[in-house]
């Protein structure tokens, strides 16, 4: 049980939830009209990969981290009270070996060196996060915000080099058709992902802030204090809802063309997304830690329903 709490099994399956979520939009909107290899072993591979770097990232993350996670969560301490520090590091590496080794094997299978440029980039940019990069004003966070935007593009990425790959064209073999897919949504939902871990981060690291000065962090609540980072929190939540606007004003000729009915069922996630954003805005007063707890937890409710439009979008759109 330790262990399973160690690798955050709940964040895992968001991993999995996007990435799956992803493949099934494509393939249900997409495939109606054109062969799409999935290759479901294949798929399954990467995302496993990609959960096993994340579950070794906060592996490495929390050995790093034991000194400050004895003040800011000791109930949640793990690595030295229930696991030895040597299980951590060897549980770590060897996740890490596996995904890497998968990585090699898809990028030989599809001729790419994407794959294997990928997971060794975040492999290493998780272990120099939890060892130096969070030490530094923004740069872990923007890091960690920057992978979590990368899983939907690695998923794009997979689809494109998995199509590349067909034979020669052939006008009598569906298996060789070329495969035009639209992959705005998920170019929208890696950079909505970046945005909003980002500002989680934020609020993270005010609420660690005491164990965070015992390993010498210097975080942006530290650097410019709360309330100013409270500010950048809210710019960071500001993004979504005038991103939608100006979307919904370049298409809001065909928007006019719908009831308002229509348009809500359509964009029922959207609206949602929006609804928590400035909800956590206005809540914004305070620093007690009961409501830090509720940002956070409001800020990441909004990025699982941003993983699972996915599902929705392809259910309306198929």
């Amino acid at each position: 049980m330790y262990f399973i709490k160690l690798i955050r099994p709940i964040n895992l399956a968001i991993i999995a939830l996007t990435m799956y979520g992803i493949q099934f939009y494509i393939v249900t909107v997409f495939g109606r009209y054109q062969k799409i290899d999935a290759h479901a072993i294949d798929f399954f591979l990467l995302v496993f990969s990609t959960i096993l770097i994340a579950a070794g990232g906060n592996i490495i993350n929390d050995y790093f981290d034991v000194k400050a996670d004895r003040i800011n969560k000791p109930e949640k301490l793990i690595i030295t009270k229930h696991i030895k520090r040597r299980w951590a590091i060897v549980t770590h590496w060897s996740f890490n070996g596996v995904a890497f080794l998968i990585a090699i094997y898809l990028s030989i299978k599809y001729q790419t060196l994407w794959l294997v440029f990928i997971h060794l980039l975040s492999i290493n940019i998780l272990w120099f996060y939890s060892m130096l990069f969070k030490r530094k004003v923004m740069l872990g966070n923007i890091l960690i915000a920057l992978l979590t935007g990368l899983v939907p593009l690695l998923v794009v990425i997979y689809f494109k080099v998995s199509n590349w790959n067909n034979p020669v064209f052939s006008p009598f073999d569906p298996a060789t058709w070329s495969t035009e897919i639209d992959y705005t949504l998920v170019y929208y939902l890696a950079f909505f992902a970046f945005v909003q871990n980002l500002a989680r981060e934020i609020l993270k690291d005010i609420q660690d802030m005491k164990g965070d000065e015992l390993i010498y962090v210097r975080s942006l609540p530290m650097a410019i204090g709360i309330d100013k980072s409270f500010l950048v929190v809210k710019l960071l939540l500001l993004v979504f809802p005038a991103f939608a606007i100006l979307t919904g004003a370049f298409y809001l000729e065909e928007l006019t063309s719908q009831s308002l009915t229509s348009i809500g069922i359509i964009l029922l996630p959207y609206l949602i997304i929006i609804l928590l954003n400035v909800m956590v805005i206005y809540l914004i007063k305070k620093t007690e830690g009961i409501k830090l707890s509720l940002y956070h937890n409001l800020v990441k409710l909004s990025m699982l329903i941003g993983v699972l439009s996915t599902f929705y979008f392809a259910y309306f759109l198929q």
